[in-house]
């Protein structure tokens, strides 16, 4: 890109530069030798009149007049209302993801805590909407196909929150391509493939995520392409509301959704390309004023998004202060933070000789021994110790089972045979089964299922005392994502709460269990308990969930409520971070509408997001194809034209104007790499993808696929004489009009899967089945 830049630099210059440059620093005319950054009276580009930021005339088509701009602007905001609010109420029923966008509003609004993957910012949107019109919350969007109607749940408000954000990205569209100084054909043709795109009508239509997610990434593009008109005003009141207006763009993106990160990469990009240019001692800055330069972005796109995400959690946090379905997700710790937790209701401290239960936390099974011994040889021909079985159970009432029920007993050194002393993490003890009476002990034989393991058993009396050493067990404290130091530690270890490594001394491994594969019938096809060698596995994690022998004398069989914990707010936003993250990645297994990233760009499949059976209605999320095959077709034409560009400048023919390789290489530069920076990193990804992944980019390609058609129909070449501007805008105007008529009836013809409302027969509903598209009620 900049060697094209400095041979432009080198070639004819008659002409001053044609568009606003969102990759700044290159035209001929961004001298800051004589700019004084402190100064507000410097001229903005040569293109824009002074401090107003309007296009003069003669940049790329003849420019239309302002009227023209704003009669089109509310035009295409009417049919952006009509789409999106037509039909609302339709279905009245729960709608794909609604049953978890709608639930988590619920949850806010009745203040109890629940775990999502993505962040606040949109979920406490709905849920304010839901708190504005009085709605308590009761009602929880169990299931795709529940009634609105009969359970009273204001959706018409919900839906009516994203239809205004769905309605509001076109606009934002028109503005940010009038902002490029593109002619209102290309401002209506890019606004037009949003607004008739079945797609995105319908993420706009329903309680999910995608409408807000977009509208934050039309505006971000919008307010950095306004901060590129007044590059050469630094530090002025404009500079900086413009900044600063891109900075909390970039926070509501990243807020919504984590794949908000490529709008940072996007914008990113621009800047550092900017900042480049801006180190050229050509320019005339000091050290300290770049300095200044670099400083001013940090702070407004990096550290500003940064502390308004932070806050969206604080409130979050703030918020949700009851025990919900989210608590098992979180760390004991978290949990006693939570208002009517079971932890802060129910745990206790373990004192030496308590009876207890010992629950696995990834499996939710209880550890638990029964009078049968492992075969002398395994089905592969392996021998055991032939030994009494340890294995895990999963039982609803587990402490009623003696054989789950363990005694908690000090090493002999420190048994002085009274009662009442406390258990502490770090604490050598023994566990005797109160079902058998023997001792668990691990040893070097092999366990059933995994060779490399080692196998748990139940030893008594003097094979007991012989082997003493074996069956001695450390409780290390679990504390996530800390050093060993702290899990050294030495802390009262309390029922349910305590999260524990149980680590045999002897062998130094940690006693472990799984349920991808369950024991043979020999052992009722329970759960094995093995010795895991990887002792900082996540899932070595133990709890003592119950204490099964509390006299009613003991002053810990009575309920005194308990202080709520508090632990700080970076404490817990970090432990929700490593836990959102770890489930994003874990959604890796298959699903019936997950795509590919290289089937989005053209439509070749959807998602079913609802059926009525009865009706034969349905709602199938699907792209407009032919929007969608015109952005690639725009995209690929962009490719080829940079080639043939680069490969003529290698021989010294210079076929493009200063002003149209500025607007080629930096505008709608600008606008192909924020397309690629939300598409292709999709590839890399290994997590589950569906189509409404794509919408981001999607619409930067609509914003391209304007600009570029208007760039084809104007003359580019040195030679004026070429042809006339008015042949060029008939030209322009044909192809837009083409395209649009295509959107426009396609979206119509594909309308009735779109909102839901209407019954088509099966001969019909075969006829919409385009390329990969598989519908129901076909037959």
């Amino acid at each position: 890109m900049s060697q094209a830049v400095r041979k432009r630099n080198t070639a004819t210059k008659k002409q001053s530069n044609s568009d606003s440059t969102v990759f700044g620093g290159d035209d001929k005319n961004s001298n800051y030798k004589n700019n004084n950054i402190n100064n507000s009276n410097n001229k903005v580009n040569d293109e824009f009149d002074d401090n107003n930021g309007k296009l003069k005339s003669g940049v790329g088509l003849d420019k239309d007049p302002e009227q023209k701009y704003w009669l089109a602007l509310v035009f295409v905001t009417i049919l952006a209302i009509y789409t999106r609010f037509t039909k609302l109420g339709t279905p009245n029923k729960v709608v794909f993801d609604e049953v978890h966008f709608g639930k988590f509003a619920s949850y806010y609004l009745e203040r109890t805590y629940f775990f999502d993957l993505h962040p606040p910012f949109a979920k406490l949107l709905i849920a304010f909407v839901g708190w504005l019109v009085g709605y308590n919350g009761k009602f929880k969007f169990d299931a795709i196909g529940d009634s609105y109607i009969e359970n009273n749940v204001p959706y018409i408000a919900y839906r009516s929150l994203l239809a205004i954000q769905g309605t509001a990205i076109i606009p934002v569209m028109f503005l940010t391509m009038k902002t490029l100084g593109f002619n209102v054909a290309a401002c209506l043709l890019s606004s037009i493939i949003v607004c008739f795109d079945n797609a995105q009508v319908a993420d706009s239509r329903l309680i999910l995520l995608d409408a807000t997610l977009i509208l934050s990434v039309a505006a971000t593009i919008f307010c950095y392409s306004k901060f590129s008109i007044y590059r050469k005003q630094p530090f002025t009141q404009k500079w900086w509301k413009w900044l600063i207006s891109t900075g909390v763009s970039l926070s509501c993106v990243i807020s919504t959704k984590y794949v908000g990160v490529f709008t940072f990469f996007t914008i990113g990009i621009a800047v550092l390309h900017e900042l480049w240019f801006l180190l050229d001692y050509r320019k005339g800055l000091t050290l300290q004023q770049f300095g200044k330069h670099f400083f001013a972005r940090l702070w407004a796109l990096i550290i500003l998004p940064f502390t308004i995400y932070l806050f969206w959690f604080y409130l979050h946090f703030a918020i949700l202060t009851k025990s919900g379905p989210g608590d098992a997700f979180m760390s004991a710790e978290f949990q006693e933070t939570l208002l009517e937790s079971p932890l802060a209701q129910h745990s206790k401290d373990v004192q030496y000789y308590d009876e207890i239960t010992i629950k696995h936390k990834d499996t939710g099974a209880f550890l638990h021994s029964h009078l049968h011994d492992y075969p002398l040889r395994y089905e592969d021909g392996r021998i055991s110790s032939n030994l009494q079985q340890v294995t895990c159970v999963i039982e609803d009432d587990a402490k009623n089972d003696e054989n789950n029920v363990w005694q908690i007993v000090p090493v002999i050194a420190e048994d002085d045979g009274k009662k009442g002393k406390s258990v502490f993490t770090n604490d050598v003890v023994r566990f005797k089964h109160k079902g058998t009476g023997g001792f668990l002990l691990t040893h070097d034989v092999a366990s059933p299922l995994k060779a490399t393991n080692e196998e748990f058993t139940v030893v008594y009396n003097e094979t007991a005392s012989n082997r003493y050493n074996e069956t001695l067990f450390r409780l290390r404290l679990n504390v996530p994502g800390s050093n060993p130091k702290k899990q050294n530690q030495r802390k009262k270890v309390s029922t349910m709460a305590t999260e524990l490594r149980i680590l045999h001394m002897d062998t130094v491994v940690a006693m472990w269990t799984h349920d991808d594969e369950l024991l043979p019938e020999w052992a009722f096809q329970q759960q094995e308990v093995s010795g895991n060698k990887k002792i900082q596995d996540k899932d070595n994690i133990w709890t003592f969930d119950s204490i099964t022998n509390l006299a009613e004398h003991d002053s810990r069989s009575k309920y005194i409520p308990k202080k709520i914990k508090k632990i700080p707010f970076l404490k817990k936003w970090w432990e929700l971070q490593g836990l959102m993250f770890h489930h994003n990645n874990q959604l890796s297994s298959s699903h019936p509408f997950a795509s590919q990233p290289d089937a989005w760009p053209l439509a070749l499949s959807g998602v079913s997001f609802y059926n009525n059976n009865e009706e034969k209605k349905q709602i199938f999320f699907h792209g407009n194809v032919i929007g969608f095959w015109l952005e690639v077709c725009f995209l690929s034409v962009y490719v080829g034209i940079l080639l043939a560009d680069q490969i003529t400048l290698r021989r010294n023919y210079h076929l493009l104007n200063d002003k149209a390789r500025s607007r080629l290489y930096n505008t709608l530069g600008f606008l192909f790499i924020g397309w690629a920076a939300h598409y292709l990193p999709f590839f890399l990804m290994n997590r589950q993808k569906f189509l409404h992944h794509y919408l981001p980019a999607h619409l930067i390609a609509a914003l391209f696929t304007g600009g570029l058609v208007e760039f084809i129909c104007t003359n580019n070449s040195n030679d004026f004489n070429r042809s006339s501007p008015q042949s060029k805008k008939i030209k322009m105007t044909v192809l837009v009009s083409l395209a649009s008529i295509g959107i426009i009836w396609f979206f119509f013809y594909f309308r009735p899967i779109t909102y839901g409302d209407v019954s088509l027969t099966p001969a019909e509903v075969q006829k919409r089945q385009w390329l990969d598209i598989k519908l129901h009620y076909a037959k």
